[in-house]
Formats: C-alpha cells, sequence, structure tokens
C-alpha cells in the first residue's frame, strides 16, 4: 500500500474521505470499519454512496446495497434516494453529495465517499463542464448518422477530439460532435471551464481497493449467485410490472436485462446466470482499469483485504 505523505496544502480544510474500487472490492465494509475507528475516537462518520447503482430504489438487490446489519448502525446517506423512473446524471449525484458533505460537516462529522463510478467521483472533485443544451435538431441530425460518418465529421470540425477516440466509439463521438456544432466550442474548451467541484475546499483521504483480479472475478460470481437467491428475479419482477422506458439507466443495470429475459422465456435461469456472472466481471474489469490508470498516482492503492483501517486512514484518523 502507497501511505504517501499528507499534502500541507489541505491540512486545515474539512476532511472527506473516498474508497473507491471495482465491484466486489469490499468498499462497504471497508468503509463501515473506517466508520467504526472514527466513532471510537468520538467522531462522528457517514457513509455516502458514490455508485450509479445503489441510487436507485429499485436495485436494493441487483446493486448490493448495504443491509442494516451491515451498516452497523453507521449512517448512509444517498443509497436508494433516486426512483428508477428518474435518470440520476452525475451532476444531479454531485449536488446531492456536495449538499450531503456540507450537512455533515456542519455536524462536525466526516464524510466517506464509498463506490466505484469514476464520473461520479470526478464530478464531485473537478467539477463539471457548463455545456448548454444541446439543439434538438443537432443532436436528432447526430445521432442519426452511421458511426463512420460521424467521426469523419468529428475529424474535419474537432480534429483534438477525434484524435483521441476510437473510430468505433459511437457514443462519445455522438457527443463531440453534437457540442462543437450545437455550441461552436469543442468539448476540451468547455472542459476547462468546469465548475461545481470541491477538490479545492476539502481535505481528501482516497484509498483505491485493486484486489488479485481472479480473487475479485470469483467474488463477482458469488455475488451474483447470492443476489438470486435474495431475490433478484423478484426485484426485476417488479422493475418489469413499471413498465418504465428500457433507455433508463435502471432497466440498463447489470443483472436486470438478463433476468428479465428469463422472464419473458428467452432463456433459462441457468444461462441468465451465466450472462450476468458474466456481465458483472466484464464491468468489474473496466472498473479495474480505470481506477488503476485514472486517479492521481499519489492516491494509495491496496491489494489487500486484511490491512490495518489505522494504516490506511493514518492521516485521518490521527488529525
Amino acid at each position: 500500500m502507497n501511505t504517501s505523505e499528507f499534502p500541507e496544502s489541505v491540512v486545515g480544510l474539512p476532511p472527506v474521505a473516498l474508497i473507491a474500487g471495482p465491484t466486489a472490492s469490499g468498499k462497504s465494509d471497508c468503509a463501515v470499519r473506517l466508520a467504526l475507528a472514527l466513532g471510537a475516537q468520538g467522531r462522528a462518520a457517514t457513509v455516502i454512496n458514490a455508485d450509479s447503482a445503489q441510487v436507485y430504489a429499485d436495485l436494493a438487490v441487483l446493486s448490493a446495497r448495504p443491509s442494516a446489519e451491515e451498516m452497523q448502525g453507521v449512517p448512509h446517506r444517498l443509497f436508494g434516494d433516486w426512483d428508477g423512473a428518474r435518470a440520476c446524471s452525475a451532476a444531479d449525484w454531485a449536488a446531492a453529495a456536495r449538499a450531503v458533505i456540507a450537512e455533515v460537516h456542519a455536524g462536525g462529522g466526516v464524510p466517506i465517499l464509498v463506490g466505484g463510478t469514476g464520473l461520479y467521483i470526478r464530478t464531485l472533485l473537478d467539477g463539471i463542464a457548463p455545456v448548454p443544451p444541446i439543439d434538438a435538431a443537432v443532436r436528432e441530425a447526430v445521432r442519426a448518422l452511421p458511426v463512420a460518418d460521424a467521426y469523419a465529421a468529428l475529424q474535419a470540425e474537432d480534429p483534438a477530439r477525434a484524435a483521441l477516440l476510437a473510430p468505433a466509439d459511437a457514443a462519445r463521438i455522438a457527443r463531440a460532435l453534437e457540442v462543437v456544432r450545437s455550441t461552436g466550442r469543442s468539448i476540451a474548451d468547455w472542459q476547462t471551464r468546469k465548475t461545481g467541484g470541491i477538490g479545492h475546499a476539502i481535505a481528501l483521504h482516497p484509498l483505491i481497493l485493486l484486489p488479485d483480479r481472479a480473487a475479485l472475478y470469483a467474488r463477482c460470481d458469488a455475488r451474483f449467485a447470492l443476489m438470486l437467491e435474495r431475490g433478484a428475479i423478484d426485484e426485476v419482477r417488479a422493475l418489469l410490472a413499471r413498465q418504465l422506458d428500457p433507455a433508463l439507466p435502471v432497466m440498463r443495470a447489470i443483472g436486470v436485462p438478463e433476468i428479465a429475459a428469463f422472464l419473458r422465456g428467452e432463456s433459462t435461469l441457468a444461462e441468465a446466470e451465466t450472462a450476468a456472472a458474466q456481465a458483472t466481471r466484464n464491468y468489474a474489469k473496466r472498473q479495474y482499469t480505470w481506477f488503476r490508470r485514472q486517479p492521481p498516482p499519489e492516491w494509495p492503492r491496496t491489494d489487500g483485504d486484511n490491512f490495518a483501517i489505522e494504516d490506511a486512514f493514518v492521516h485521518l484518523l490521527r488529525s
């Protein structure tokens, strides 16, 4: 574990702990351990969700939301706060997280962010580019283009952005092209104007969990099997009964499409379980890669499960 020195520039700022990493890496347990250690010092702590699936009330089982027993009496916020009919964007979550963090600080407590959604975390810390709403006609025209044509157009209209994207990355190509056509400015230009980030105003105490990959994937398989035992099928059945827009994030969450296919008679339960477990492993792999490469190199990482919380958060627990 990298236990680099805590930067003097943030001494005196209100503390925020961050525990991040791929799904099934043990983040929730680590967050509760830290909260209890702070509590033993007489410092109240609140765990704040930073996972894009756990925000939805409809996904208690499939998002592996901590149970009351697992919370061990520690306050948990932003878990299940969004109805599935309403998409929670990174900006939506960041605004809610800022409010909860301010509330916890006002009460003299320590917020503990925990989750695996890198975009949420980055938006909260760094802010978000204030891109104005995209003109509907522009969006429709761009989204109608074949990806090859959209990429060629982006090469002509925003070559710097095009050079950073794979020619088959349809979603990011379309986003970059619609931004430059609707606003007259590139995404890179808008990103230099980010607002709303709190990274400069807090003393961040981060820890990234990156366990052994083989062990992580085995946990993913075991976790989904446990979800089936705990009622994942009934959870998806209830979602389908709501007849929500299939494009909503809650309907695309891992496990929902696979179990929905089983409920429609399009696959066996065994096939659904295999497909969902594979999707979970694929997601964990993407998260693992993101958290290994994207956060600042000085953020401590650990590949172990049985580390001492006092060593992982030595500066926070001594402050």
